[in-house]
């Protein structure tokens, strides 16, 4: 009686560690895309000129762009394929 007990124990510990680590994945695979997202936010915040947002005042962006090198060549790259959405779709997608 005791091993039948034993191996359901065993089973669901095992069954609970293997939902815990597929949890755990899932949410730091969230909070990286958060990040992104909330990195994506700051640059509109700060560059939004090139979208038509008014923008902060220019001593503040001028201070911020050391920092932002990444963030301004995606702005960079985002207004260069803004004229063709569907061909940034399809190089993404990998279709010829």
């Amino acid at each position: 009686m005791d091993s039948i007990f034993e191996k359901f124990k065993d089973r669901a510990v095992e069954l609970w560690k293997s939902a815990d680590v597929a949890a755990r994945g899932k949410a730091s695979d969230l909070l990286d895309h958060e990040v992104g997202e909330l990195e994506n936010i700051f640059a509109l915040l700060v560059l939004g000129m090139f979208v038509g947002l008014p923008s902060p005042p220019v001593q503040i962006t001028l201070e911020l762009m050391p920092a932002m090198e990444r963030e301004l060549c995606l702005m960079l790259s985002k207004v260069a394929t803004a004229h063709d959405p569907l061909g940034e779709l399809f190089a993404v997608l990998g279709i010829d």
